[in-house]
């Protein structure tokens, strides 16, 4: 727990700002990855083969619709990933252009502590790409026009609230998982992350889902929207917690090659028979990229909290709401 700390924003501050964050950075954003907004849904039908299984284990918040008999209930999404390029084909999108829209979730197994909660928000975008474009070159420049419109986000609210002390660099450290397994092959996952962000605070890593030299796997993947070779997660050192925060994944997202190869490396080609599957398989879906942007986090870490309670409403165990409040850390 962060001892001695002192939020630099009043309750009445922080929602401000939450707001002023919310706006201007959605504008940034579509203005540098050329988007629209769009509506999106919170449930799904699960024999669409739209919900994100995420790692595979998480359980999907699901209810019955009395009124719509046929299709056996609904799945509150654990993200949009596979929608978004569902409509994007829908809408009829050109390259190079796309959407992006906000996604709210309940991941019911998520353990909550300062950096997770039951209650998900983001930013979730996508846009067209042709086969040519679907190179790490395209992935690098895209991660900077994000991380460019964070910061400038971040300038823009430090001149309203010029007591918040967080620095934020444009400055982006690129490494694969295989390289950070390379260098610090004694460390896990999450150790790696921290020992490298630390010295470089602003980093993504690239190439997450697949098996690296030691045959473990840096982080768990669905294997049919993103190409695990052409991923990443954004991540930024948060001076608050004093660890590494991952803002955004993203990536490239599967071909018909990809997602076939993906879907047997895991053994679970049975998917590929869903709709959304067959899309992706057949080209009716434009191949495109994407991702997912943590509204709470980016909030979280602009403002220099030190929970994600204070950014947004969840439920909390009392255990750690008492602790907190102990901290001066008031939970919303």
């Amino acid at each position: 727990m962060i001892s001695n700390y002192k939020p630099k924003l009043t309750l009445y501050e922080t929602q401000n700002a939450i707001g002023f964050i919310k706006q201007d950075f959605q504008h940034e954003l579509s203005r540098r990855l050329h988007l629209i907004r769009a509506t999106a849904p919170l449930f799904v039908d699960p024999a669409t083969g739209l919900n994100d299984d995420l790692s595979g284990i998480e359980r999907p918040v699901c209810f019955d619709i009395p009124g719509i008999p046929e299709i056996g209930g609904a799945q509150v999404v654990h993200s949009l990933a596979k929608w978004k390029r569902q409509a994007l084909g829908q809408y009829g999108f050109q390259v190079d252009t796309g959407l992006y829209t906000d996604m709210n979730a309940i991941r019911r197994d998520e353990t909550p502590d300062a950096l997770h909660s039951i209650y998900v928000d983001q930013w979730d975008w996508e846009k067209v790409i042709t086969q040519q474009m679907r190179t790490e070159q395209l992935l690098r420049q895209t991660v900077q026009d994000i991380v460019d419109a964070i910061c400038s986000t971040h300038t823009a609210l430090k001149t309203i609230y010029p007591q918040i002390s967080v620095t934020l660099s444009r400055a982006v450290s690129f490494i694969s998982t295989q390289e950070l397994e390379d260098l610090y092959p004694e460390l896990t996952a999450k150790e790696r992350e921290n020992a490298y962000v630390q010295e470089h605070p602003t980093t993504f890593i690239t190439k997450i889902g697949g098996r690296l030299k030691s045959s473990s796997r840096h982080d768990s993947r669905a294997p049919d929207y993103d190409d695990w070779n052409l991923n990443g997660d954004l991540m930024f050192w948060d001076p608050i917690l004093e660890c590494a925060v991952e803002i955004s994944s993203m990536g490239i997202r599967v071909d018909s090659e990809r997602m076939r190869e993906q879907c047997h490396e895991l053994g679970c080609e049975d998917r590929l028979c869903l709709p959304f599957h067959q899309d992706v398989l057949s080209g009716r879906l434009p191949l495109s990229m994407g991702g997912g942007i943590g509204q709470s986090r980016l909030c979280m870490l602009m403002l220099g909290k030190a929970h994600i309670g204070e950014v947004q409403v969840s439920l909390w165990p009392k255990e750690m709401i008492d602790a907190c409040r102990a901290q001066n850390i008031i939970l919303l």
